[in-house]
């Protein structure tokens, strides 16, 4: 006898197929076979049977439904399926001969290795599957848990066997299948994509075009986004008339280490603080330039072989506010984008501010707004490395030659990410086809401004009203405009920083019920370290400020500290009575702190330190007990040396 368990739940000798009625020890046995031969632990499964509602006695009713399932194994001739009761739960042993479920991934795990037998074991893994999924089994926690995903797994062997056929060139044959898959699963971008080569191959280019609108169209109704990075760039070859590539054309996408958020101005400088929509098409970090007969990244490849290298960044969904910063550097982007001249200084633009405060995601917002002036497309160059460590010069002028257009092709559009010194940008403004280049960076560089009058745009924290629409955009304007208050409260609590104020809203999505009020108050308690996203450390306003306050001299970081015990403006008298320092050594020291972004002047000579800034200093000053002749001293050294 056998389990099937791709489809309605049922029992199968081989001739005749008995499909279980829904009742609880229906559900019970689902729940032992979607984890073949686990022990699945007794409260996972009393959830599976009834839910948030169980019985008073739901540990003898958990074992009386074990009961009826060990009657119901002998009313069909399989008690050697026992169910085994173990420590803390139950387990049902089964193998491929006994569960399709496992000889389904059997069968994809021997075609892996099977060269040219690879289409016939995977459509034989496909033809387990006969119908919707664990249709007869009444459980809302495995319909919401376990089906999604193992219908991931047929998909992704279905993906493969459409894969495999257009690889074959059997573009007319695979069309049925992608079209089913596309309407079934609407929002899969891979199946799109497959569909689109498919009708591009078969010299259907209006239908596969309006596949891409259709995709695109879906996504941003109901997701709010773009699509990923193979779809445009398979759009835009479909477009210039080039043969659409294969998976290779995403995996020359490489994912810059400081990719953009999908909310305006939360772009955090870790690694992995990225909602943006598909991979970056960003230059490699150090150790992860492409290796030999790779194309650079964002390239298309092109008939013969040869790259056709128009790559453009993606939007950054979502984004919301700094439309005066916008459209300032649009406007500067397209003062000069015709490059009628090659040996015209490309446009240079700075983009300054403290961290969490946006900068790549605006630099790459406009971006996408000017691309139609830059028709040699968008690089993205990453200048540190994932710790911090600036990147060299020359392996960045590397990079960046070889991902820039050929000559002839037009200018492109360069955005220099996390600048920590001058001379990096400076050693890269010299290449060839450069037309424009834009530097975002913490510190203002006035080196870089002093040689090269860049325009300068500095990001300080959003607006009130810039911040309540940013969480409007996430969080749906019934919600916020319930709570409308309550919604100002916590800007305000996140110091009107994005990045804490896309961490907010991403905790609130996930807990729909919660009150923005009742998150406000519990946030208060303990900032800002509640500021951070369980399921990924990394994004984290602390990380995020303790980043910025280690790549400073030790001294003017204990000073930065220091001075977060002043309340409200901060003069070069206060910071001098702070720092027992003279005023006019206080006030170089504001200078430079300013420079850095964690200050903000209000006006001359009167300076502020964000609220959330603040309460981290104060936190991590309060660990670090640092004493006041220490702190002194150590603001003296954050001075330069006078001259001899």
């Amino acid at each position: 006898m056998r389990f099937q368990l791709l489809g309605p739940l049922s029992i199968t000798d081989g001739r005749d197929v008995v499909v279980l009625p829904p009742s609880k020890p229906t559900s019970l046995l689902a729940a032992l076979l979607v984890r073949p031969g686990e022990v699945v632990p007794a409260h996972r499964l009393r959830q599976a049977v009834w839910g948030e509602e169980q019985p008073a006695t739901a540990k003898a009713a958990l074992q009386s439904c074990v009961l009826r399932l060990r009657r119901l194994f002998a009313k069909y001739d399989i008690e050697e399926q026992a169910v085994v009761a173990v420590a803390g739960g139950y387990r049902l042993p089964t193998d491929g001969d006994t569960l399709d479920l496992l000889h389904f991934r059997r069968l994809a795990d021997r075609a892996a290795s099977a060269g040219e037998a690879e289409l016939p074991l995977l459509r034989e893994a496909l033809g387990l599957w006969q119908g919707p999924l664990l249709a007869n089994v009444p459980s809302e926690l495995l319909h919401r848990d376990e089906v999604p995903r193992l219908v991931e797994e047929r998909l992704r062997v279905l993906e493969r066997v459409c894969e495999i056929q257009l690889a074959r060139g059997r573009g007319r044959e695979v069309l049925v299948d992608l079209w089913e898959a596309t309407r079934t699963h609407p929002q899969h971008e891979g199946f799109a994509a497959q569909l689109m080569r498919a009708l591009y191959r078969v010299g259907r280019q209006i239908e596969a075009l309006a596949e891409y609108r259709r995709i695109r169209t879906r996504l941003r109704e109901e997701l709010g986004v773009d699509p990923g990075a193979e779809l445009q760039a398979l759009e835009l070859a479909i477009l210039r008339g080039d043969a659409p590539g294969g998976p290779a054309l995403a995996a020359t996408l490489t994912r810059a280490p400081h990719p953009s958020p999908a909310v305006p101005g939360a772009a955090p400088r870790t690694p992995a603080a990225s909602a943006v929509r598909g991979p970056v098409n960003a230059l490699p970090a150090p150790g992860a330039v492409p290796s030999g007969g790779e194309s650079p990244a964002g390239a298309l490849p092109a008939p013969g072989g040869a790259a056709a290298p128009v790559p453009h960044l993606p939007a950054v969904p979502g984004f919301t506010g700094r439309s005066r910063e916008t459209a300032a550097l649009a406007k500067l982007l397209g003062t000069n984008p015709g490059r009628r001249h090659a040996e015209a200084a490309p446009v240079l633009a700075v983009v300054s501010g403290g961290p969490g405060m946006g900068k790549t995601a605006l630099a790459l917002h406009t971006a996408q707004l000017v691309a139609d002036r830059y028709p040699g497309g968008s690089v993205l160059v990453p200048l540190t490395g994932p710790d911090g460590a600036p990147r060299p010069g020359g392996e960045a002028a590397a990079a960046l030659r070889a991902a820039l257009p050929r000559p002839g092709q037009g200018p492109c559009l360069v955005v220099l990410d996390d600048v920590v010194h001058p001379d990096q940008v400076r050693e890269l403004l010299d290449v060839p086809g450069c037309g424009a280049v834009v530097a975002t960076s913490r510190m203002g560089l006035a080196a870089l401004v002093a040689t090269h009058a860049p325009g300068v745009l500095q990001l300080g924290a959003l607006t009130a009203p810039e911040s309540e629409a940013l969480l409007t955009t996430v969080l749906g304007a019934e919600r916020v405009g319930a709570e409308a208050s309550a919604a100002r409260e916590l800007a305000q609590t996140c110091g009107h920083v994005p990045l804490a104020l896309r961490i907010a809203a991403a905790r609130l999505l996930t807990r729909p019920k919660l009150r923005l009020a009742d998150y406000a108050a519990w946030l208060h308690r303990d900032l800002p370290a509640r500021l951070a996203l369980p399921d990924d450390p990394r994004m984290s306003v602390p990380l995020a400020l303790d980043g910025a306050l280690g790549r400073l001299p030790a001294p003017l970081a204990e000073a930065q500290l220091r001075l977060a015990r002043c309340e409200g403006r901060i003069t070069a008298a206060a910071a001098g009575s702070a720092l027992s320092l003279a005023e006019t050594d206080a006030e170089e020291l504001l200078e430079r702190l300013l420079d850095t972004g964690l200050l903000e002047e209000e006006q001359p000579g009167a300076f502020r330190m964000n609220p959330l800034f603040r309460a981290h200093a104060l936190r991590r000053a309060t660990r670090t007990a640092a004493g006041p002749s220490r702190s002194s001293a150590a603001a003296r050294r954050a001075l330069p040396s006078p001259a001899p």
